[in-house]
């Protein structure tokens, strides 16, 4: 996958940005202070590091695609970037005051080991704020009925809340809260099912060739096929029978927040 995202990389912030909404999301559950130090893991090509990092705060980013890394570094020199990965960070005991993680937890190889590095380097009554999708959810996607293998793939990778909330607590963590997150209008970071409400994103290369489902864990011939049926659907308005029989209320995403 790291090999991916550095092809991703390269192309990735034409479809990728940080969204204002799950910004100010982030920022509720996170509490950062002015002053204080505040580390973003699996920061990408640093999309939600700059946009924190613009209101003012200290931000640290690490990821292990030096692909990633070298489009931050092209858009903040001043934001200290660090190459690693969930597992192994780069920094001291308590050497951040919180910590974040969007979008990433699927890439980790032991979530287990990744959380506890991740309480190493939080300090006291720090706050971790992670999103995520769980399988749960993702088995609710419409993206199912068009790309049934890709969406399978995709799922198998994702841990399940009960898994990801028992190896916070071995690690050490208290206090977790959850909060789903429901795809909005306006949503501005074209991540895997942002699309939800608005089908015809999926018809542009660009917005595909940004989701690591479409460009690492998609069979093409698969894609093809969906995606002729996806359209045919949409100028035939068979589409919003096919979406409705996917609506549930178990959230599209979901943030989950623990405290050290």
């Amino acid at each position: 996958m790291e090999t991916a995202y550095n092809t991703i990389g390269k192309g990735y912030n034409l479809t990728r940005k940080a969204d204002s909404y799950l910004t100010s999301r982030l920022l509720h559950f996170l509490q950062p202070q002015t002053g204080k130090h505040y580390l973003d893991i699996g920061c990408g090509t640093g999309n939600y590091t700059i946009a924190l990092s613009n209101l003012g705060l200290n931000f640290t980013g690490v990821e292990p695609s030096e692909m990633m890394l070298d489009v931050a570094r092209s858009i903040d020199k001043h934001i200290n970037w660090l190459t690693g990965t969930a597992e192994q960070i780069p920094a001291g005991d308590n050497a951040f005051n919180g910590a974040m993680a969007t979008l990433t937890i699927h890439h980790w190889k032991n979530i287990g080991l990744a959380l506890k590095e991740i309480y190493r380097v939080t300090e006291t009554d720090g706050k971790f704020v992670l999103f995520t999708a769980t399988p749960k959810q993702m088995q609710g996607y419409w993206l199912n009925h068009y790309f049934p293998n890709m969406l399978q793939s995709s799922i198998n990778q994702m841990p399940g809340l009960e898994a990801i909330e028992t190896e916070l607590v071995n690690a050490g963590f208290k206090n977790i809260i959850k909060e789903k997150y429901f795809i909005k209008e306006d949503l501005q970071d074209y991540f895997l099912y942002a699309g939800k409400l608005n089908p015809m994103l999926y018809l542009d290369e660009k917005i595909r060739a940004g989701i690591s489902s479409f460009a690492a864990l998609a069979n093409s011939e698969e894609v093809a096929a969906g995606l002729s049926e996806l359209k045919a659907d949409i100028n035939s308005g068979k589409f919003e029978s096919v979406k409705a029989g996917y609506e549930n209320e178990m959230g599209d995403y979901l943030f989950v927040v623990a405290e050290k």
